[in-house]
């Protein structure tokens, strides 16, 4: 695999900028983010993360003024990523390829994306040649290592490996609360991806920032377990120890978190059995929490005649109740849901027919419409 230089073990994810205003995403502060970038290639970290459609699609144009314009271009590894999903047909899906081009001013990228796959986004990219419109980039110079993200399951991650064992590395969701998760899969994805010797990017380490907003008996574990580490750092450090894990990723929008994670990651020390454990006692903590018990099977979505993203939608409620944290709550909602919102239910309960959990999922559509959709 070609790289720029020796990779950190940390990634700047490019997703969750300082804004000059909360509510407009577009509105990325320059001069914080300058700050910021600085504060991390001081400590000797190189690896950023973006994507055509974060922050408004200006995610890249803001790491070409915070980055590729003030920094020497092999000082730096740059990722980005290509989401078919959000195009409206093939010839614009491959537009997006040189649309990264201008707008990071890279030259080439270190690691290019196919992004988010997993359910039905997954066929995009075969559809409309994406994998071949890539690899040519690749021979051309343009990409120095192909991979792809995705948010699914083992066995649909795979099924994409199996099509595509041309890939460089993968980027997956990987943390100590989804670890054993029957929704995310974390394990098993990661051990899929390893019994192919491929790389993983780590991203959500932290899910999100919800690690650091864990219930009080739950934090007090870890407290107890090592006074001084911070719950961030338990997160980081978890992804960190695993075997043949390239970097990972955590999105920083303010200087005191760049400080606290280039600080745990420079004075990096693997998870130890007794670490270990105590982060199972987390997760069991976790796991007894009412929540809305779906498994993310995804039958309801096949027999829902509105397309309502059913899972979505009771995911931002578990990570609610789980965490108290309604800004990755609403997140997750406006990110994984938004496209088939809870209030376009029509109340004819053929979801409800096929879900072996037996959930209420009419109710719980009701509640987080109610929750999620305020604006």
């Amino acid at each position: 695999m070609e790289t720029a230089g020796k990779l950190a073990p940390l990634g700047f994810g490019f997703m969750r900028l300082p804004l000059k205003d909360a509510d407009d995403p577009t509105s990325i502060d320059i001069d914080k983010c300058c700050e910021l970038v600085d504060i991390f290639m001081d400590a000797g970290f190189t690896y950023f993360d973006s994507a055509r459609g974060y922050h408004g699609c200006k995610s890249e144009w803001a790491l070409r003024k915070a980055l590729v314009e003030r920094y020497p271009r092999d000082s730096f590894t740059i990722a980005t990523k290509l989401p078919a999903w959000m195009a409206k047909d093939a010839a614009d899906a491959r537009a997006m390829f040189d649309t990264s081009l201008e707008q990071t001013g890279a030259g080439y990228f270190d690691f290019f994306l196919l992004h988010n796959l997993g359910e039905e986004r997954t066929r995009l990219f075969d559809d409309w040649g994406l994998w071949d419109y890539l690899a040519e980039k690749k021979r051309e110079g343009l990409v120095r290592n192909l991979g792809f993200s995705i948010h699914d399951k083992a066995d649909a991650l795979e099924a994409v490996l199996d099509a595509h064992p041309e890939v460089d590395f993968v980027q997956l969701q990987v943390n100590y609360a989804d670890w054993e998760s029957e929704t995310v899969e974390s394990r098993k994805c990661y051990e899929a991806a390893r019994a192919r010797n491929l790389p993983v990017v780590v991203m959500e380490p932290v899910k999100g920032g919800s690690l650091v907003k864990l219930p009080d008996d739950a934090a007090a574990v870890l407290r107890n377990a090592a006074p001084d580490e911070p719950l961030a750092a338990w997160a980081l450090r978890f992804a960190a120890s695993l075997p043949g894990v390239l970097t990972v990723l955590s999105g920083m929008s303010t200087p005191a978190q760049v400080e606290e994670n280039v600080r745990t990651m420079r004075a990096f020390r693997p998870v130890g059995p007794e670490e270990r454990a105590a982060l199972d006692h987390v997760r069991a903590i976790l796991d007894g929490i009412p929540t809305v018990p779906c498994t993310d099977c995804r039958y309801c979505l096949k027999s829902c005649p509105q397309g309502v993203r059913i899972p979505a939608a009771l995911a931002s409620l578990n990570i609610l109740a789980l965490y108290g944290d309604e800004h990755r709550a609403q997140e997750n909602y406006d990110w994984n849901a938004s496209a088939g919102p809870a209030s376009s239910c029509v109340a004819c309960g053929a979801c409800e027919d096929v879900c072996p959990q037996r959930i209420g999922i009419v109710r719980e559509l009701v509640r987080a419409a109610g929750l999620f959709e305020k604006r």
